[in-house]
């Protein structure tokens, strides 16, 4: 389901060039949203007593720890590889090239 998204996001990447923050503004946001959204699932499961994701309902508490922290690390990656990708896509020094050498053949 989460992936369903993915032809849009890359349609959006080609077409959009976004401005990132800085690494370390853009990790803090990134962490702070994880942990936010932990803290929703565990509120959900507080209130109801199911887990939202029914994997989590396998897992022991340390366990949950661990599998919490490596989904934080992971989304993070997924910045870093956003940001590593929107940056080669558009990389002015490399379109000012391309520009430059295409107008010169006409």
């Amino acid at each position: 389901q989460h992936t369903t998204v993915l032809p849009f996001v890359l349609i959006e990447m080609r077409t959009t060039h976004h401005q990132y923050p800085s690494r370390s503004c853009g990790l803090a946001a990134v962490c702070t949203f994880a942990v936010g959204y932990i803290l929703w699932v565990c509120w959900i499961y507080q209130v109801t007593g199911v887990w939202v994701y029914p994997l989590l309902e396998h897992l022991s508490p340390g366990v949950k720890v661990i599998f919490f922290a490596a989904v934080t690390v992971i989304i993070n990656i997924f910045y870093l590889v956003g940001e590593i990708l929107n940056n080669y896509i558009w990389d002015t020094q490399k379109c000012e090239y391309w520009f430059r050498n295409t107008n010169s053949l006409s």
